[in-house]
């Protein structure tokens, strides 16, 4: 099995599939393509119609898009272990995932992940909005679940891996968290699979201009 992805500094898609493999230690091969190159749409039309990072490749079967990777995963390699065990807190998980896999407009259009950077920007009051709510999101489910483990929903799940590109976003981007949502930024990016990623992104080279906004800090 092989996951396609783009640069680990600014492709958060990427980010959510991979980490889903690497945090529950499922195998695969990882191949990286420089965005918007010559070789990205080459490679990516064999195996994808949308022309998009993260794709997975499993035999003669591909997935894109991050959250239907994240499902197949979770069928085919963790026996349903990537959600909460609880029916109840796993509808919430997945009412959470949807959230962010299709909203939080804001957060991404000002906020570009740029890991390696460190960076200012004036935020709307969309923007800041959308911070607010997940700030009070994730200290309520750390709350909720704290008997249970350090992350969302107790136990690392594939919530956590949806989130994770906003914690790159609001460290590079110096955001203010309460003190519940802050400790739950720091856990996600203690991550040893989270610090490997980052670590890969400082090593990159490329450079994305619509990556590169704000005033550098």
């Amino acid at each position: 099995m092989k996951l396609i992805i783009g640069n680990k500094n600014y492709s958060s898609w990427s980010l959510r599939g991979w980490l889903a493999l690497k945090a529950f230690d499922v195998p695969f091969e990882e191949i990286k393509l420089s965005l918007f190159s010559d070789e990205f749409y080459t490679e990516l039309a064999k195996h994808s119609p949308v022309g998009k990072v993260p794709v997975l490749v499993d035999g003669d079967l591909s997935v894109w898009d991050s959250l239907a990777i994240c499902e197949y995963i979770n069928e085919t390699y963790l026996d349903g272990k990537g959600w909460p065990v609880d029916k109840s807190k796993r509808a919430v998980a997945r009412s959470v995932v949807a959230d962010m896999h299709s909203g939080l407009f804001g957060i991404r259009t000002e906020m570009p992940m740029n890991c390696r950077a460190r960076r200012h920007v004036e935020l709307s009051d969309q923007a800041k909005k959308e911070v607010a709510t997940l700030d009070a999101l994730w200290s309520k489910l750390r709350a909720e679940n704290a008997q249970n483990g350090d992350y969302l929903f107790g136990k690392f799940s594939l919530a956590d891996a949806f989130f994770a590109p906003v914690m790159f976003r609001f460290k590079t981007y110096g955001i203010a968290l309460s003190a519940a949502a802050s400790d739950y930024q720091t856990t996600m990016l203690m991550h040893p699979a989270m610090q490997e990623w980052l670590d890969d992104a400082i090593a990159e080279t490329d450079v994305y201009a619509a990556g590169e906004i704000g005033e550098a800090v």
